[in-house]
């Protein structure tokens, strides 16, 4: 038997969003790969199984996925609803292509399976 457990998984490859200026620098990126937000509250049990089940079902390799944690940065999520006008909620997942919106869900509802049907 190896070290580790074969249940344990590989750390997933989030960006983890911190400053307005690299908010900018990840829209525009989403020219070439579409860009995820992924806005999580530590606090919240709702929140963190939606991140777990999200981390569970998507493929990092398909989109650029950003993390952003709601308690440090309150105000970057207020930014990035004003920039897509996709209104805040937590935990909300918001998918942009191209500069445009192209997945918006929030709880239960975000879906790593659904996001990977448009990218």
């Amino acid at each position: 038997m190896g070290l580790f457990s074969s249940k344990q998984k590989a750390e997933f490859p989030w960006v983890k969003l911190t400053s307005s200026e690299q908010l900018h620098e990840l829209l525009k990126s989403s020219e070439t790969k579409p860009v995820l937000f992924f806005k999580h509250s530590t606090r919240c049990s709702i929140s963190s199984m939606a991140l777990n089940r999200f981390e569970n079902n998507m493929d990092p390799e398909r989109a650029t996925c950003v993390y952003l944690d709601l308690l440090a940065y309150r105000s970057l999520s207020n930014e990035i609803a004003a920039l897509t006008k996709v209104e805040h909620q937590s935990p909300q997942a918001i998918l942009i292509s191209n500069h445009e919106v192209i997945y918006t869900e929030t709880h239960n509802g975000i879906s790593a399976t659904d996001i990977l049907k448009l990218i």
